[in-house]
This record gives structure tokens, C-alpha cells and sequence, in this order.
């Protein structure tokens, strides 16, 4: 039984003021809980078959009250590393649930992460799906409030009344509500009346910082009385009388569509911040104190003073939990370890072997037909028409696809990249955010687990950094559940010099996500290829950052005809623009044009390779090259020290080192920021002048 407030099946019933409550159900959970916590610390620690334990004793109690409630075949839920009670009583398996931290095979990520960062994909949608949790606190927030932005998508824009009455939770410490992630979400949740529910355990401790510390009169909920389009419950989560309606009010609220919820519930945090923390910073009253508000002797006498259970039972429903977990825990020892030979595995998307939940493979979309080969159409477009054209096409033909971020709805980007698509697709399709690239991106996992195609954009390069956490935990979804969750997206980020350059909006740096685990880059040099990778990275089944270069946006050369609605080039796919046989120049981006221009000023038989992508680069079509010329000159706007051409560099010299005539050379800018003097600029960024000295020097060898 996986539902708290129901008909009781007991014959004998709780006060009439009292929702009915499954209390064996939750009494089972919380004693399983407390057995596993106890084998946990005082066995498996000890034997080094668990290394990372965070009791959930004091907090436990509330949180199987709220799983219990979400039964919803679209809810969905964010816990944190003290929310294991909170996992078993969305109905995962127990095993798993013993077996994770002990890292066998299985469970939450086949031992790929630790044991307390859960997981549920329930993928027989019999109740709520509990998103992968991440590392950092804080980072549970944003998908949360995508997912509930996505719930109301389906529900008005799809027409999928399934979806009606489906909320999204997000768990989290009083401390985390210090965090960007918080705060963006609550932004987000509350602009947009979405069906999100905070969810507030507050202890008063972030490990060993006191609220006080954390925000003014150390009361982060009383501070946010006066925000707008939020209602607050506020109480005690250890009470087994009242903390049921408190939490029975809040996910009423949230699900009856009236808005988002913000329920805080003060609960003791009955153990250390891990079973190594001694808690020293606490006073030996405030230790009493919080376990005298330990909520399962509060439960147990609860129970038995209102004759909703006798003390046998109780005891008997004890033993019994105690006797399974320890089945459950021989169990686990048993397990397999995970296999060695299949850890590289699920980097990236697998053809044959779909992620459970996010994603529109998991939901089986069906895309238009498409072609590799370009079919040209009308005058030459530029780069943003380009893409702007292509997004309108996609946006027709897959009613999944949203676009947003800071200023890409009315007036159509700062780039003009979306110009004219709010208007055409509407404000549920395409629209503007809050100045937060964190919920811009956290946003966008939970619209992509909940099944939609996001297509963020971040207005510049440099402004990606606030949203690298999410960005990160994003790329390696994946591959830490072993393929059970996944969140493509296509991210846009305008990078590079322009007419002038700058620290702040010039930044190329796309080496950053040549290195994140899990993402695909693009960079296309021209508008035709802008056109075929865009479209491919909108259907493709992994996230993809999508770098559109501020110099080519509306540059004459860049300038291509359309090449046709079902135009797509793979990734990994290089072009060689000129073919010659005395050197090979390998570049990408606004270096394409320049590389191309210097070749032929020079005449010297050089072959030019744009390579269009970087993750995945085509060292297939660059070796070839380089055996026939034996001499490879990398040429590239990022920072020299480890840019992306030491990456190509150290592989050919690993891999074609007597196939070459002359060592490998790099041409880039110098290790320092873009500069906004136009002779500045123009003496870091390698021109049509530098660029053919070095291919004549490299010739001449």
C-alpha cells in the first residue's frame, strides 16, 4: 500500500479532524528506515561496504507522509541526500534501496554514484518519478519548476488532460534556501503559477551553520511572508495528529492548480551531518531537546493511546522490518559487482537501448523524414536567418519544441535570433525568463525529463557560468543512472569576437564543453551548416550546445541558400573545404573563413578542414589528411593553453606520429581574455596575415 490519506482499512478510525491515515504503511517505512540506518552505521561503515552515510532519523517521518501522497502518474519529485525515507515510500524496490550505497550492481547507477543520490524512474508511472539527485545543494529547484512548467504545457498546449491535477515537489534543507537554485525557482514557480511545491525540512542547521548565519533573523520563511503568489504552511513535522494536515493541505493546494506552495515543517536532526560528524557545535540541552522531539516514539505513543494499534502489533511490525531489512542486506552482499568492461558505456545515447524517462525517444517521437544531402533554395540567407528559420520550421513540425531565455520573445533576441517566433508561436512556445542562466538551464531538465525538446538560450558565452552546475549534472545524467534517465537539450550560445571584442561578451572558451562528460558541441562556419547541425541536434537524443559565433551571425561569407526543411548533417562529420596535398589545416568557427583565405592567397596546395563539430571531431577525416600531407597546422580563437587544438595535436602524436614530416603547430589567440581595442583585438586573434605565415612556415619546414 503506497497511498497515506485513503479510507482506513482498520476498523477503528482516527479522530474526525484527522485524514485518514495507512499508519501501518508508514510506521513499516519509518522502523525499515531506522534498521537500515542503525546496520548501516555500526556494520556496514565500519566493514567498508558503505562509504558515504546520512541518516535521515528526526526527518523521516514527514517525508514518507509526503511520498505516500504523490500518486500521480506525472508527478514529479527532487529529493536530497537525507531523503532516502522519502525514496522507499515512492515504492522502489528495498533491495535497491540497501544495495546502492553499498555500490553494487543495480540500484539507483549500476555503482557509478554514491548510494544516497537516488533515483526512481517508476517507469510503470504508478505514482511519482523521482528525478536524479545531484551532488550540489540547491540544484533540485529549477527542474522542478521546468517540470511543473511542463505539466501545465501538456495540459494546455497539448491537450493531454492526463496531466491535470500533476504536481511537482522539490525537497530541500533550510539551508539550501540560501541558495541561486532556490531563489530561481521560487522566481520561476511564482511568475508563472506553476504547480510546485517547496517542500522545507528545516533543522536550523546546514551541517554546522546555524540559521542565523544563513539569513537575517535566521528565519528564511518568515522573510518570504510577503512574496507575492506563494502561500506558506509553516509547522511541526514530528506531530503525528497535526504534521498529516499540514502536509495534506499543501499538496491539495498545489494540485488543485491555485499555484505554488511553500510547506516548512521544523524537524531535529537526530545524528551528525554523516555518521563521521560529531555534532561539537551543538550544545548538549539542544542535542536533549531534539531528541526529545524524535517523531517515532511521538508516532508509537500516538498510536497505541489512540487504540489505532496495540502494542503487540507495534512490536511485531518492528521485529519484522528489522528482520527484512537484514534479509535485504544479505541480499545485497550477494550482489554482483558492477562490470568493469561496461563503464564507458552510456556517455551518450545508445541506439538500441533508449533511456527510461526524458527525452522524446523515451516517449517514441516520430520526426519527419530528413536528408544529408542540401537541396539550395532562394538567396543566400544569412547565419541568424538561418537559424531562425530552422527554428521556426522544427517549432511547426514538433509541438515539444519550446524556445526561451532573457529577451527571446517579443523582441526576439539581442541577436534577433527568435525575432518574429513569439508572435507566430505564442507565449507558452516561445518566451522570455528571468535574468537567471541557473533556471534557465534547470528549468530546461525538468521540461526535457518531462519529454519536451527545451531550446535555452544564453545570450552570450561568458553568461554560462552561473548555470554550470546545471550544465554539468546534466551532461552526466546519463551515464551516472545507467542510462535509466537522460535530459537532451539544445542550448544556444552566441560566442567570440564581434566587431570589437571584450572580457564579457567575447569569451569563445568552447573547450569548457569539449570536456564536460556528455555533451555534443557544434559550431557551424557558415548558415547551410547552421541549418543541417541545428536540425540534427533538435532530433537527436543528447544534449547539445549549440555555439553560434557573434563574427558570422551577419557575415557575407558565412552567407549560404537555404538547403531545405529536411536538411540535417551528423556530428562527428568534418568538411574539407579545400583539398591539397602539402599541409593540413584543421579549424572550426570563425577561423574557417580566415584559413580559407590565407590557403588560397598562398597557392600552396593546403588542405582546409572546417570540422563543424568538436564533440564529436572527425579524427577520421583529420588522420586521413594528415597522412597524405604530413604536416597539420590547428588554427583556433580560444586560448592556446589547453584549447582544443592540444586536444587534436596530442592525437595525432599519439596515434600518426611517423606519418609526420614536421611537428604539429597551433595557431590561436594568446592566453588572455578578448580585448575591446579593434587593434588589440586584431593582434591576438589570428588574421588572413598570420594565419598564412604560419601555413608557409609550416610548408617550409
Amino acid at each position: 500500500m503506497n497511498q497515506v490519506l485513503r479510507e482506513a482499512t482498520r476498523t477503528k478510525r482516527p479522530p474526525k479532524s484527522e485524514p485518514a491515515v495507512d499508519w501501518r504503511h508508514i510506521s513499516r517505512l519509518m522502523l525499515q528506515s531506522r534498521a537500515l540506518d542503525e546496520i548501516e552505521e555500526k556494520e556496514l561503515v565500519p566493514e567498508k561496504l558503505v562509504f558515504n552515510q546520512f541518516s535521515a532519523r528526526g526527518h523521516d517521518f514527514s517525508q514518507i507522509l509526503l511520498g505516500s501522497l504523490l500518486t500521480h502518474p506525472h508527478d514529479g519529485a527532487t529529493g536530497y541526500y537525507r531523503s532516502r525515507p522519502f525514496v522507499m515510500s515512492l515504492g522502489i524496490h528495498l533491495d535497491d534501496v540497501v544495495a546502492s550505497p553499498m555500490a553494487k550492481a543495480g540500484g539507483y547507477s549500476d555503482g557509478r554514484d554514491i548510494g544516497v543520490v537516488c533515483n526512481f524512474p517508476n517507469a510503470n508511472r504508478n505514482g511519482a518519478m523521482l528525478f536524479p539527485m545531484c551532488g550540489g545543494v540547491g540544484a533540485q529547484y529549477t527542474p522542478i519548476s521546468g517540470w511543473a512548467q511542463a505539466i501545465l504545457y501538456r495540459k494546455n498546449q497539448l491537450k493531454d488532460f492526463s496531466y491535470t491535477g500533476a504536481i511537482g515537489v522539490s525537497m530541500g534543507g533550510d539551508a539550501s534556501m540560501s541558495t541561486s537554485g532556490f531563489w530561481s525557482a521560487l522566481n520561476i514557480a511564482t511568475t508563472n503559477h506553476l504547480p510546485h511545491l517547496f517542500y522545507i525540512e528545516d533543522n536550523g542547521y546546514g551541517i554546522s551553520v546555524p540559521q542565523g548565519v544563513q539569513t537575517p533573523g535566521g528565519d528564511q520563511v518568515a522573510n518570504l511572508r510577503s512574496y507575492k503568489n506563494l502561500k506558506i504552511i509553516d509547522g511541526d513535522g514530528t506531530d503525528p495528529q497535526r504534521t498529516p494536515l499540514l502536509i495534506k493541505e499543501a499538496v491539495d493546494y498545489v494540485r488543485s492548480g491555485k499555484g505554488t506552495c511553500l510547506l516548512r515543517l521544523k524537524v531535529p536532526r537526530l545524528c551528525g551531518h554523516t555518521f563521521q560528524d560529531t555534532q561539537t557545535y551543538k550544545t548538549a540541552d539542544f542535542i536533549a531537546e531534539e531528541q526529545a522531539r524524535d517523531p517515532l516514539p511521538k508516532l508509537k505513543h500516538y498510536l497505541l493511546e489512540n487504540d489505532l494499534m496495540s502494542l503487540e502489533e507495534w512490536e511485531e511490525l518492528e521485529a519484522q522490518s528489522n528482520r527484512e531489512i537484514r534479509e535485504s542486506v544479505e541480499r545485497a552482499k550477494q550482489r554482483m559487482q558492477p562490470d568493469p568492461d561496461q563503464l564507458t558505456r552510456f556517455v551518450y545515447a545508445e541506439k538500441d537501448q533508449v533511456q527510461l524517462r526524458g527525452g522524446l525517444a523515451a516517449d517514441g517521437h516520430r520526426f519527419p523524414d530528413h536528408s544529408e544531402e542540401p537541396k539550395p533554395e532562394g538567396a543566400r540567407l544569412n547565419m541568424i536567418a538561418a537559424i531562425r528559420k530552422t527554428l521556426d520550421y522544427e517549432l511547426s513540425t514538433n509541438p515539444k519544441v519550446v524556445v526561451f531565455g532573457e529577451d527571446v520573445g517579443p523582441k526576439g533576441g539581442v541577436h534577433g535570433a527568435t525575432l518574429g517566433l513569439n508572435e507566430k508561436f505564442g507565449d507558452a512556445r516561445v518566451f522570455d525568463t528571468s535574468l537567471s542562466e541557473e533556471g534557465i538551464i534547470g528549468r530546461s531538465v525538468g521540461m526535457a525529463l518531462n519529454g519536451l525538446m527545451p531550446v535555452p538560450e544564453i545570450q552570450f558565452r561568458k553568461y554560462a557560468e552561473p548555470a554550470a552546475e546545471q550544465l554539468s549534472d546534466t551532461g552526466i545524467m546519463r551515464w551516472r543512472t545507467h542510462n535509466q534517465f537522460a535530459a537532451p537539450m539544445v542550448v544556444r550560445i552566441p560566442g567570440g569576437f564581434a566587431r570589437r571584442g571584450d572580457p564579457w561578451h567575447s569569451m569563445s572558451d568552447e573547450v569548457e564543453w569539449a570536456h564536460k562528460v556528455g555533451w555534443q558541441l557544434a559550431i557551424p562556419s557558415n548558415a547551410e551548416d547552421a541549418v543541417g547541425l541545428l536540425r540534427y541536434a533538435l532530433r537527436d537524443n543528447n544534449p547539445t550546445i549549440f555555439f553560434e559565433h557573434r563574427s558570422l551571425l551577419d557575415n557575407s561569407w558565412s552567407r549560404r541558400p537555404y538547403p531545405g526543411d529536411d536538411y540535417v548533417i551528423p556530428f562527428g562529420k568534418a568538411r574539407t573545404i579545400l583539398v591539397g596535398t602539402a599541409l593540413t589545416v584543421v579549424c572550426w568557427g570563425a577561423m574557417v573563413e580566415r584559413c580559407e583565405k590565407a590557403a588560397k592567397r598562398l597557392d600552396m596546395a593546403i588542405e582546409v578542414i572546417d570540422l563543424r563539430t568538436i564533440q564529436p571531431w572527425d579524427k577520421e577525416a583529420v588522420f586521413e589528411s594528415v597522412e597524405k600531407t604530413g604536416r597539420c597546422l590547428i588554427v583556433h580563437e580560444d586560448n592556446k593553453t589547453a584549447g582544443f587544438g592540444a586536444e587534436i595535436a596530442a592525437t595525432i602524436a599519439d596515434e600518426l606520429f611517423f606519418s609526420l614530416d614536421a611537428p604539429i603547430k597551433r595557431l590561436t589567440m594568446p592566453d588572455i581574455p578578448s580585448p575591446h581595442n579593434s587593434g588589440l583585438l586584431d593582434r591576438a586573434l589570428p588574421n588572413e596575415d598570420t594565419i598564412a605565415h604560419a601555413m608557409k612556415s609550416q610548408i617550409e619546414v
